[in-house]
């Protein structure tokens, strides 16, 4: 093609050529005026990894963070929920866990107990949606409890149990039936020796397990390393990191306490740097072997390490902390969460993306 003339008959547009000298200009502008057709090159479907793919833990739950903190709302209705766990069940997660059924005012479902205590009447019953939705999509639902925020204004655990457990019997009566209804999330998270820490999650724990004839617990705490700083501040690290010592020393007592009322436990990857993640994780399956618990891992699809706060995590970093899960053993892996992280349908573009990157690495269509 030698004029501008000639590549307007070519894309069979001669007529509009006066309306698209502006927009054509710029194949004047060089030495050349020839156009360069790359709709033939050739693009490796399978990537080249230079290290074994497939070799680590899955990801087979994820929470559902309805009840947002400090993550935006995506606002989805049923629709956007129901292509969700689709998009789950497609790479083999098989367990949802919504974090909390409520946050101070905020709650999920339509509870007489927490409404009368002050709490806002939700729009409509997302719990009802999400069991709905989990028989649908044959998936298991574990029930996350009430989090009054009392302990994050006192660092006093013991508040918590007062109101859950009027929602622990109120909800097992009006969801218990639910074929999908398959465990509970005991919804506090601690990093170490806190307040009352060990009465509650082995009262909730208990509690769960008699009003539901024994269905499975589990916590998901965190570990105090070197990036466990609040969400809120501008820092991405703190040098009172906990050691790996005295993490075993604490959560010895800990897992000791409540051996028998919680079944699993899931900590948080996140707070650690990557060539601790052995280390801490090694220690984590001991003390769960010791004490009668599972271990799993929360593998964070989101990223510490970045200033601004939170974004879905390079896939490099997943794939490390997700390796060393299978090579500590861990029974189960999980995400916080796979709707804002990792979801094709994510109000973040780079989620969808990652999700391409997890298929890939595992070797799933």
């Amino acid at each position: 093609m030698k004029t501008r003339r000639d590549f307007l008959n070519k894309l069979g547009v001669g007529a509009a050529s006066a309306l698209s000298i502006p927009l054509l200009s710029s194949f004047e502008s060089g030495s050349s005026n020839e156009i360069i057709d790359t709709t033939n090159s050739i693009i490796d479907p399978k990537p080249k990894f230079l290290v074994p793919a497939g070799n680590a833990l899955k990801i087979t739950g994820t929470f559902l963070d309805e009840i947002s903190h400090d993550i935006p709302h995506q606002n989805w209705g049923e629709k956007e929920w129901d292509q969700d766990f689709a998009h789950m069940k497609a790479i083999g997660i098989d367990t949802v866990i919504m974090i909390r059924s409520g946050y101070r005012k905020f709650i999920t479902y339509n509870s007489d107990y927490l409404i009368k205590q002050g709490c806002y009447k939700p729009s409509v019953d997302l719990l009802e949606m999400y069991l709905r939705l989990a028989d649908k999509h044959k998936l298991k639902f574990y029930f996350g409890l009430y989090d009054s925020g009392k302990y994050w204004d006192t660092g006093d655990m013991t508040y918590e149990i007062e109101s859950n457990k009027f929602v622990i019997e109120e909800v097992w009566k009006k969801y218990g039936h639910f074929k999908s209804f398959g465990g509970w999330y005991l919804s506090g998270e601690i990093s170490r020796k806190t307040k009352g820490a060990i009465d509650s999650f082995r009262t909730l724990g208990q509690l769960c397990k008699d009003v539901s004839g024994g269905l499975p617990t589990f916590m998901s705490p965190w570990i105090d390393g070197k990036k466990a700083v609040m969400a809120a501040s501008g820092t991405l690290s703190k040098t009172d990191a906990v050691s790996v010592q005295e993490h075993e020393k604490e959560w010895g007592e800990i897992f000791d306490g409540i051996k028998g009322a919680v079944d699993a436990c899931a900590f948080q990857d996140g707070h650690i740097d990557y060539d601790e993640l052995d280390a801490f994780f090694s220690v984590n399956k001991k003390l769960g072997d010791k004490y009668g618990l599972e271990c799993w891992t929360n593998a964070e699809t989101f990223d510490r390490d970045m200033p601004i706060k939170f974004f879905p995590i390079k896939f490099e970093k997943l794939r490390l902390k997700l390796e060393a899960a299978k090579r500590a053993g861990f029974q189960k892996g999980i995400t916080f969460e796979f709707s804002h992280f990792m979801s094709p349908q994510s109000s973040y573009l780079q989620a969808g993306h990652l999700y391409d990157r997890y298929k890939e690495y595992f070797g799933m269509k």
